[in-house]
């Protein structure tokens, strides 16, 4: 990219988190305002999305306080920015941004950044590894409409999926077998593979986000036997941070941790879906689980740390942009198996 000589953005692209506990509110209002989360007419969501963030604040609020009154999320991805962009190169060339959906800095006021540093190439890279319409499809979206009323045309590549890319199976594979050093047990634990929770309609209507999470185990699994010269690697896939009264993907995360207490159970979590540690790994996994956990019987209960920073994980993602430069359409990963028939809603696929 530095040798062709032409401006580069490169957008990473996450949820957002409020920056005080006075911003709980507004940023549960601006989530659950979004079409892609609550799919009704603009009126009644509004209506909705005031009366759920009204009485969801108090104890988000509480969650919040908890780690510092304030997500951890966006420090977290700027750190993650900087790493990209040290990579990438420290060049007039080539600019990393970072783009939050439900909090700032929103995708409108980076829009306005990037048009002025004037790229000729746009890369939209979402920190969600695996697509849902509801976070990677939802970024997208808002980006191209601030992008259009802001009048910013040039060329923009929606990279999409990476839940398979080698050195990001790499990088948890490397969290793991350093966390796995550690245990006093003398034989492996259960493996607890815990993703940001889905409506289940919304998996049976075609999100790939269910089939990109088993993808992206198969290949941690496949290579901690690998690692561990171990012919079975004791696992299981769950799901954490349910709202609402809807069914949703299942198991959810707790009843996984009961039944591994009735067994008798080592228990190791890995947020697979979690590339930066934030409310829903430092409280929900680390503090309300971790304490469930205790009284199910679980006698050790450990915790991998999410990606971060970590080197692997920010080479798969420099190395996904290098690999759609040479491309001016949308780009998914070269390993990534296309969504199967009946997964085709990630906009790869449409």
């Amino acid at each position: 990219m530095e040798a062709a000589g032409e401006k580069c953005a490169v957008v990473l692209m996450n949820l957002g988190g409020p920056d005080s506990l006075e911003s709980v509110q507004p940023y549960l209002f601006n989530l659950f305002f979004d079409k892609n989360i609550i799919n009704l007419p603009t009126p009644m969501r509004w209506v909705l999305a005031k009366i759920i963030s009204s009485r969801r604040a108090p104890t988000a609020r509480e969650i919040y306080r908890q780690i510092g009154g304030r997500s951890p999320l966006l420090p977290e991805t700027m750190k993650q920015a900087q790493s990209l962009q040290k990579v990438m190169g420290n060049s007039q060339h080539t600019r990393v941004f970072v783009a939050m959906r439900h909090w700032h800095p929103m995708t409108q006021t980076v829009v306005q950044e990037v048009r002025e540093f004037g790229p000729e190439r746009i890369f939209l890279l979402p920190l969600y590894p695996q697509f849902s319409t509801s976070t990677s499809g939802s970024s997208f979206q808002d980006w191209d409409v601030c992008a259009r009323r802001a009048g910013l045309n040039a060329p923009t590549t929606k990279l999409c999926c990476y839940a398979q890319a080698p050195e990001f199976i790499e990088a948890h594979v490397d969290l793991i077998m350093k966390e796995m050093e550690g245990l006093r047990a003398s034989v492996l634990p259960r493996i607890l593979f815990s993703a940001h929770g889905l409506p289940q309609k919304q998996s049976d209507a075609g999100d790939p986000y269910l089939w990109q999470i088993e993808n992206t185990t198969r290949e941690i699994v496949s290579a901690l036997k690998l690692k561990t010269g171990q012919d079975q690697i004791d696992h299981e896939i769950c799901f954490q941070s349910k709202v609402g009264p809807l069914k949703w993907l299942e198991p959810s995360t707790r009843d996984a941790l009961r039944r591994a207490g009735q067994e008798g159970k080592a228990i190791m979590v890995v947020p697979i879906a979690f590339v930066s540690e934030h409310s829903e790994t430092l409280v929900e996994l680390d503090i309300e689980y971790k304490a469930y956990a205790k009284t199910c019987g679980v006698k050790q209960y450990h915790r991998v740390p999410a990606l971060g920073a970590h080197p692997l994980f920010i080479g798969a993602l420099a190395n996904f942009v290098r690999q759609a430069y040479s491309s001016s359409e949308d780009f998914r990963d070269q390993d990534c198996s296309h969504c199967p028939e009946g997964r085709g809603r990630c906009h790869l696929s449409a």
